[in-house]
């Protein structure tokens, strides 16, 4: 690979990191649970981001797939989290 696409590559994995970190503080900080909801949202999204750049970087597509389970699991978790909060959640 090219020098150019390794820093790139490195350069993106660090901000994902970065993302996830952030998005885990939201995480846990709150304050409410819709804005957890969508800190959790936002780190399965940056983990697929994640997975694809990595797989860019290694010029390895055995992670596409991988990518592909952990951004359906995200999106079910979202649609379950919807619909717990739209039926009235924990009152």
């Amino acid at each position: 690979m090219s020098l150019l696409v390794d820093t790139c590559a490195n350069l993106s994995l660090g901000l994902i990191t970065l993302g996830i970190v952030l998005s885990t503080y939201r995480l846990i900080r709150g304050p409410d649970m819709p804005d957890r909801a969508v800190a959790l949202d936002l780190i399965g999204i940056l983990c697929v981001g994640f997975m694809a750049v990595y797989t860019i970087a290694k010029n390895d597509a055995a992670y596409l797939p991988a990518g592909m389970a952990v951004a359906l699991m995200a999106f079910l978790g979202t649609v379950a989290f919807a619909q717990y909060l739209r039926h009235g959640g924990d009152r």
